[in-house]
């Protein structure tokens, strides 16, 4: 436990550090996706809940809290308190009817319901269409703190983040969290033991689509505009990616995953074309234009070799070679 909070103290410092150093937008982008991959994974790592429809929450949160802030002149407290209630209310009548389910079926269910969420985006009057919802401004943090600097609104998101991380830690550590691992491991026997367990996943759905409604709805108002790739299915695939590529059932794996998935979305391209450049090749240059071919390449590595993700294999040497010490 110890070593764990000296890691998180220095995760914490260097996120402190970060704006001075890299891009600030940037760093918020890859913080949204850290909270919105951590929310899917309380789903899927500690539940055993696979949702083929979290974009619908991370989505439509961005659309409601935008449209708060741009069209209704909301506070940007109460615009991201909107968009977080927004997916909340989705995510309780998407989970009511999927948990009626099991395994692939739950799946293709929470997919076809975020379907029909998405086309609703579509067609709704206040969201754009197409075009999506543009022009969205930041405002005032309790109406006197101007997030329109990129350096003020980058600690106010990483408070966010950060809550909503702690929200997930002290949920997994509490008894609910227990059950919830219970569940996963072994659901006729919590049942047997006498639990509500359709009440419990429920529960869990809703607080999970919450929260990355949460992560949505900051990313909204840090880019200014929402789209239909936020609520599109290939982001539901995009957040699953990035959980097993960190380490499903981690706390910090998921973010490390959503890191390296956003950072190769964001960087292939100037990548390639250092290499490029370097080596005379021209190919590298358009490595960027083969963003999915390269993580679909890391997926299959992930599912070859490093079946529990990047932190979840790391964990597992760290404890054999532990093991290794104490029989020696």
């Amino acid at each position: 436990m110890l070593n764990k909070n000296y890691g998180y103290l220095i995760a914490l410092a260097l996120m402190l550090a970060a704006p001075f150093v890299g891009y600030p937008v940037f760093l918020m982008k890859l913080l949204c996706f850290g909270l919105f991959a951590c929310a899917f994974n309380l789903l899927i790592g500690f539940t055993g809940l696979l949702s083929f429809g979290h974009a619908a929450f991370f989505g439509s949160a961005g659309y409601v809290a935008g449209y708060m802030l741009r069209d209704k002149g909301w506070p940007f407290e109460l615009a991201v308190l909107a968009g977080v209630g927004a997916s909340a209310l989705i995510g309780l009548v998407m989970g009511a009817v999927a948990i009626r389910r099991q395994g692939i079926y739950f799946s293709m269910i929470t997919l076809a319901l975020a379907q029909m969420v998405y086309f609703g985006a579509l067609r709704a009057p206040f969201t754009g269409g197409e075009d999506g919802l543009q022009g969205v401004p930041r405002g005032k943090l309790l109406a006197t703190v101007d997030l329109g600097n990129d350096l003020v609104m980058y600690y106010v998101v990483l408070a966010i983040v950060l809550a909503g991380f702690a929200l997930i830690v002290r949920t997994v550590h509490s008894p609910f969290g227990q059950v919830l691992k219970a569940i996963k491991e072994n659901e006729p026997r919590a049942i047997s033991l006498g639990f509500d367990v359709d009440k419990y996943k429920l529960l869990a759905f809703v607080l999970s689509a919450a929260l990355a409604g949460l992560a949505g709805a900051t990313k909204t108002v840090v880019l200014g505009f929402e789209t239909l790739t936020d609520v599109y299915w290939a982001m539901s695939g995009l957040v699953i990616l990035m959980t097993l590529v960190g380490g499903m059932g981690t706390l910090v794996g998921p973010v490390i995953g959503a890191f390296i998935i956003i950072a190769l979305e964001n960087k292939l391209g100037d990548v390639g074309n250092f290499l490029a450049q370097q080596t005379g090749v021209e190919w590298f240059a358009s490595i960027g234009e083969s963003v999915g071919m390269v993580t679909g390449l890391i997926f299959i590595a992930c599912v070859l070799l490093f079946r529990k993700g990047i932190v979840g294999e790391i964990g597992a040497a760290l404890a054999a070679a532990g093991r290794s010490k104490k029989s020696a």
